[in-house]
């Protein structure tokens, strides 16, 4: 019979198990994690794409404000009272006690010459008719530089306004403080990575950044940014291995270009944090999922293959006994065809010993010699039918007659018709009943030839010099009383174990038994609605159990 392979159909049943509660599970998470991580990356890009629109019109602000506010001074003041040193340094101080953004204020005249100056630095004698500013201010009327060293030898930037009086024409230059300047760009600074900086159209650094360069230094962009464009760019980047948001845009009023840098890390360490949490409960969830399925699957597969072996040892049982039927008969035929000829030979026999009776018969010779053939004969016929008795015994299926007996004296009374053939052999029996067992109604005579069967079968196995323990136990989950036969004989080999409850079979030497002995205890047991079972290992001994329902 095909058995099931029950690894097998374990390791099926917790892996569809598993396929089928996980992968939606899994699917959903990956999908909610995707939406929920694209709307965030929207929002912060939409994030940083105002941030970048905010701070250009600050700083397009600041500069415009700077130019508006020396463009006024400028038209407030005459020739003569901005190139008087004393009224400027009081402009100068008022100026500032209003904004601090300026360092110093200087009036020069058009052959490039302080008219007057206000501030630190000592530029009396120096001439800026031959500078860039110079000439760009004078074609244009105002200016904005970039930050430059000058006269100064120190980074820098100005602002300059021309103003014509009549036929007099004089410049109005300030310096514009660019620690100030560059603190008001750095305000926008986010996160730990976070950076913010100006660069001109040549690339060159306007402010220094957070992390790399300097002022005046060239500055390597991850973006191409060689043409003005409109408007504000927003880009994920790559950067070093590591990713960034980077937002750029055009100032209006000057040839800069803003750069902020933002660390996604930073921004959607939230995200990141409910991410983190959100795998720790899936985690925890397959693993529960996993814990129950794998114990689910174990229950019902041990159950299942409970329930294969009882149906293995049902199916066992029906085959033994569709066996015996057959075999009763068969044995019931074979003994009757005997018997006859048997009872002729027995009826001739005691003919020749009447014979043997008469004086001239005990005169022959070989008187002696007749009269042992027939008693052989006569012992041979008995034997043959003693063995036709029990194959007719065997076949006919007696049924039972139903009383009340006590399991334990039935066993003990049963003992003592081979107690002494055990004493003889060496053989210590022992016996370990269970007290307060309930009574069975069974066929005590059968009963008692079934273990009479059994503990002959047990004393001629161990032969001499061993031990034979019959134990008795209750078991009230199945209502029945076990009574157990072990011995500590020669064992019966693994493959002999499935026939040695068929008619004729025989462990024993020829002529030792006739191999009806456990066939008929069997019958009888299985007709009285019980079991026995046999376990044996070679070399150490055998152990029956006879199970008897108690009702």
């Amino acid at each position: 019979m095909k058995t099931l392979d029950f690894k097998r159909l374990r390791l099926i049943i917790i892996l569809f198990t598993l396929g089928f509660s996980l992968l939606p599970l899994l699917v959903l998470g990956l999908a909610v994690k995707q939406r929920f991580s694209s709307a965030y990356q929207d929002a912060l890009q939409g994030s940083l794409r105002t941030l970048v629109d905010s701070k250009r019109n600050a700083i397009d602000l600041f500069l415009t404000e700077r130019l508006a506010q020396l463009s006024t001074l400028a038209s407030a003041l005459t020739y003569e009272e901005a190139s008087d040193p004393e009224n400027l340094g009081r402009v100068f101080s008022q100026l500032q006690s209003t904004s601090r953004y300026y360092i110093d204020l200087g009036v020069i005249g058009m052959d490039g010459r302080h008219l007057a100056y206000a501030g630190p630095y000592d530029l009396g004698d120096v001439n800026y008719k031959n500078e860039e500013w110079f000439a760009k201010v004078m074609a244009k009327g105002v200016h904005i530089s970039d930050v430059f060293l000058g006269f100064r030898k120190y980074p820098h930037i100005i602002i300059a306004v021309l103003r014509r009086e009549g036929n007099k024409s004089w410049i109005l230059r300030a310096t514009i403080d660019s620690d100030v300047f560059e603190s008001f760009v750095k305000r926008v600074q986010m996160g730990r990575k976070g950076d913010a900086f100006l660069v001109n159209s040549h690339l060159m650094l306007q402010t220094k950044p957070r992390f790399g360069g300097n002022v005046m230094e060239d500055m390597e962009l991850p973006f191409r940014a060689d043409t003005r464009f409109p408007g504000t760019r927003v880009q994920d980047l790559t950067v070093n291995f590591r990713h960034y948001l980077y937002g750029w845009t055009w100032i209006e009023n000057k040839d800069w270009l803003l750069v902020i840098r933002e660390d996604p890390e930073d921004e959607l360490r939230p995200l990141f944090e409910a991410e983190y949490l959100i795998w720790w409960l899936l985690a925890g969830g397959v693993a529960v999922i996993i814990a129950g399925t794998v114990f689910v699957t174990n229950t019902m597969v041990r159950r299942l293959e409970h329930a294969e072996r009882e149906k293995a040892t049902l199916d066992a049982n029906l085959t033994q006994s569709g066996k015996m039927a057959a075999l009763g008969k068969m044995a019931a035929g074979v003994a009757h065809e005997i018997n006859n000829p048997l009872a002729i030979i027995r009826e001739q026999a005691g003919w020749i010993k009447d014979l043997m009776e008469e004086p001239e018969v005990k005169a022959i010779p070989q008187f002696k010699e007749i009269a042992d053939s027939v008693h052989r004969i006569e012992h041979h016929v008995e034997r043959a039918k003693n063995v036709t008795h029990r194959m007719l015994g065997f076949a006919r299926r007696m049924e039972p007659v139903m009383q009340e007996v006590d399991v334990n004296k039935q066993l003990t009374e049963t003992v003592q018709f081979l107690k002494t053939e055990a004493l003889l052999r060496n053989i210590d029996i022992r016996m370990s009943l269970a007290e307060g067992m309930p009574p069975t109604h069974s066929d005590s005579t059968q009963l008692q030839q079934v273990f009479l069967n059994l503990i002959d079968n047990a004393i001629d196995a161990i032969g001499k010099n061993g031990e034979l323990t019959l134990t008795t136990r209750y078991d009230p989950v199945h209502h029945e009383i076990a009574a157990e036969f072990a011995d500590t004989g020669c064992g019966i080999a693994p493959d002999k174990l499935d026939k040695i409850f068929d008619p004729f079979f025989t462990t024993k030497k020829p002529g030792e038994g006739t191999g009806l002995g456990l066939s008929i205890a069997f019958g009888i047991i299985e007709k009285l609605g019980g079991r026995i079972t046999v376990a044996s290992t070679v070399g150490q001994g055998t152990t029956f159990t006879v199970f008897i329902p108690v009702s």
